[in-house]
């Protein structure tokens, strides 16, 4: 038996001249649709999760560790003021590769509002910050207010969403950060008043609730160092970048034994752990579903060989080879698979891309009967950047194939194998 002819077969087993109506045929329709199905729900958590990863990924290497993070030892010369420290993070840009480095220091305090206190996360950082930091000018969503407000010096700070929430503040109310500092030999609590610049967001709660940005120089004027820690944050060209290893090397020896030099993916290890963690069991819970949607191919091409009994031993009754007559099957539990990934990629795809309206939407749905944020910042990005992961998705439309070839093989062999002679009784 040919190829041209299992192709043929094949063909009049999936679009038949009669029997339109049979069993067997509507449970290979049923199969085919139970594979798009099972496909849109694997596309969208792919690209989605993808999506959401990315957009995570961005805001903590941008607005958080950036590419590199140096942290400085205190007491030495080169923190024990503010110009000291921004030159001698400046000194760090000659190296090549590193495109820009920003002094920060940073401090755990307390905020205290009109009624209510928080925890703070002070960051000590220059004045013109929010225009000379790329990330900072597009990551960062200004609610009220305006960051220049920093660039005016003296006790003004900018502080984020949440924590503007929880303290009842607003752009020009005063709030005060409650530090320690030494009298004699006794610890003393130390109250600094500042006035809100600006409130801004970064889309991810959990990374801005607690941030308050203040001016380098503020900082060092208004608490005390003890307790501080100094950082250099060190941009590349490329966060992603095998050089950055080489990088870390060559900033560490500029450095010396004064300072740790780390790269964002050591700082933030657990947390991206956890993102890669989340992602393969979504991918994997999705694949189960695919599987178990492909079981169907096999039950409906079982189906479809007792009903083609007949049919089958008069080929070979006329030199058809049970190998040509398993390849037919085989074709056909492709077919199926293939048709699937034709209903349901192109679905999957177009609920990603309109996956933030779809969210949007059944929101304000569901908030008719009650109060639920499916979106909520405190956990996820408030919107989820969209990007479709073109090898991924390949992956997974190559996958389907193999997997529907599989399940078609044991039904597709017995077909084979059936004898003329007891067919034809």
């Amino acid at each position: 038996m040919t190829l041209k002819a299992s192709l043929y077969f094949a063909k009049s087993l999936i679009f038949p001249r009669a029997e339109k109506n049979s069993t067997a045929r509507k449970s290979l329709y049923g199969a085919v649709i139970c594979i798009g199905l099972s496909i849109i729900p694997l596309v969208a958590v792919i690209s989605i999760t993808n999506g959401m990863i990315k957009g995570m990924t961005e805001r903590i290497i941008g607005l958080s560790s950036s590419h590199l993070e140096m942290r400085v030892a205190g007491g030495i010369e080169e923190t024990k003021t503010a110009a000291n420290f921004e030159k001698y993070a400046a000194s760090f840009e000659k190296i090549g590769g590193i495109k820009t480095a920003y002094p920060e220091v940073t401090l755990s305090a307390l905020a205290l509002g009109k009624n209510i206190r928080s925890g703070a996360y002070i960051r000590g950082v220059q004045n013109d910050i929010f225009k000379k930091n790329e990330s900072f000018k597009t990551l960062f969503e200004v609610i009220e207010g305006d960051t220049s407000a920093l660039e005016s010096g003296g006790n003004t700070a900018i502080i984020g969403k949440k924590m503007a929430e929880s303290l009842g503040l607003k752009t020009g109310d005063t709030f005060r950060i409650i530090t320690t500092k030494k009298a004699g030999t006794a610890i003393v609590p130390k109250m600094t008043a500042f006035k809100v610049g600006a409130v801004i967001s970064s889309g991810y709660q959990e990374l801005d609730q607690l941030w308050v940005f203040i001016p380098l120089k503020t900082f060092f004027r208004s608490f005390s160092m003890t307790n501080a820690d100094f950082n250099v944050l060190l941009e590349t060209d490329d966060a992603f970048s095998p050089r950055l290893i080489a990088l870390q090397r060559a900033v560490k020896n500029e450095a010396g034994r004064f300072a740790n030099v780390y790269r964002w993916d050591q700082v933030n290890a657990s947390r991206f752990e956890n993102f890669s963690s989340t992602k393969v069991m979504l991918v994997f819970i999705m694949m189960m579903i695919v599987l178990v949607a492909s079981i169907n191919i096999s039950s409906a091409i079982v189906m479809l060989v007792l009903e083609r009994r007949r049919e089958i031993a008069i080929l070979k009754s006329v030199g058809a080879s049970p190998r040509g007559i398993s390849l037919s099957f085989m074709l056909t539990g492709l077919f199926c698979g293939f048709s699937g990934l034709c209903i349901g990629l192109p679905l999957g795809l177009l609920i990603t891309l309109y996956s933030n309206q779809l969210i949007r939407g059944l929101e304000s749905l569901v908030n008719l009967f009650t109060d639920l944020h499916l979106m909520d910042p405190a956990y996820y990005l408030q919107t989820i950047p969209v990007e479709i992961p073109v090898k991924e998705l390949i992956i997974v439309c190559m996958g389907t194939l193999l997997l529907s070839l599989l399940v078609s093989v044991i039904p597709a062999v017995k077909a084979g194998k059936e004898k003329p002679l007891e067919a034809l009784k």
